[in-house]
């Protein structure tokens, strides 16, 4: 799968007769979609979906799930907010055009009702959910929008304790019901200036071209001249394609796809920091790490040691 989070899609036919298949780059709203992920994770991921109504079933409870696995989680939505804690890997979130990527030692919250895909991008990837009640959600401007923040360590042992509930609804009948309300209540107090990692997603297939070629050649020298010119349009043509199109300039989508496949790579191989650097297009090892630092406010050592 590509760095822009590639899917397919099965459309259910308004007949049920037969099934249509095709590929994608946007997610309707309303459709009756099935995200069919090309491994076998397929029959796992199948197992999760089934137990996703579970999450509803107590619309005043806390449902906690703490899970270990590389997979993909179809677009879907809660009536509850999610509270979720990346742990020694990498996850994605899709939201209509734009895919978000959360590292490890990361927490994110995705508000009530907002339809969502979440893959988990490495296998050793440990994913600490709480699936929170949303009647109090309008006390705090914090649990109405999407959010992706570092994770203090007390944040990190309030939620490594909720295991003890994991696979269950946890409600007010149920002791220490108010140590999972005091976290989230504490959630706006941390410092939450929101990770800024966003790949946006795009159905024009010209951008689609430019975006793969970008990605092939990361490593090489990536300046607007040479890549309009390879695609034969004018400068002004291409900025005018990724504001439209992507919502963020050439440079800032080519230092992002940088920065994503640096993080994948830190992950999953061994490679030195140095070679990384060079792999996704740094010349110098200070110029890759003050990137770096500035997209996930840690140095490329400190990222892989956790």
């Amino acid at each position: 799968m590509s760095l822009s989070v590639r899917v397919y899609f099965f459309f259910m036919l308004r007949s049920r007769a037969k099934l249509s298949v095709r590929r994608v780059f946007h997610f309707p709203k309303y459709a009756n979609i099935f995200i069919i992920p090309a491994n076998s994770d397929y029959l796992y991921a199948m197992g999760l979906i089934a137990s996703l109504p579970e999450i509803e079933k107590q619309k005043d409870s806390v449902f906690v799930m703490h899970e270990k696995s590389e997979k993909l989680i179809p677009l879907h939505k809660h009536s509850k907010g999610q509270l979720s804690y990346v742990e020694g890997g990498i996850a994605y979130i899709t939201i209509e055009h734009r895919t978000y990527v959360v590292p490890a030692k990361h927490y994110f919250w995705i508000p009530a009702g907002i339809y969502h895909i979440l893959r988990i991008g490495y296998s050793a990837t440990v994913l600490r959910s709480l699936y929170y009640y949303a009647h109090d959600d309008g006390a705090d401007p914090y649990y109405g929008k999407l959010g992706i923040y570092p994770a203090s360590d007390l944040l990190i042992q309030m939620i490594n304790y909720t295991e003890r509930w994991d696979g269950r609804h946890v409600t007010r009948k149920d002791d220490n019901f108010e140590f999972l309300i005091a976290l989230k209540n504490i959630l706006p107090q941390f410092d939450n200036k929101s990770l800024p990692i966003v790949l946006p997603i795009t159905d024009n297939e010209q951008m689609q071209r430019i975006v793969k070629y970008l990605e092939k050649n990361m490593s090489e020298r990536l300046t607007i001249n040479d890549v309009s010119s390879r695609f034969n349009i004018s400068e002004r043509t291409l900025s005018r394609l990724f504001q439209s199109n992507m919502q963020m300039t050439f440079l800032q989508y080519v230092k992002t796809i940088r920065m994503v496949k640096a993080i994948e790579m830190l992950l999953k191989t061994q490679k030195p920091i140095g070679e990384i650097a060079f792999d996704v297009g740094y010349v110098t090892i200070s110029s890759f790490s003050d990137a770096f630092h500035e997209f996930t406010h840690a140095r490329p050592s400190d990222f892989r040691r956790s």
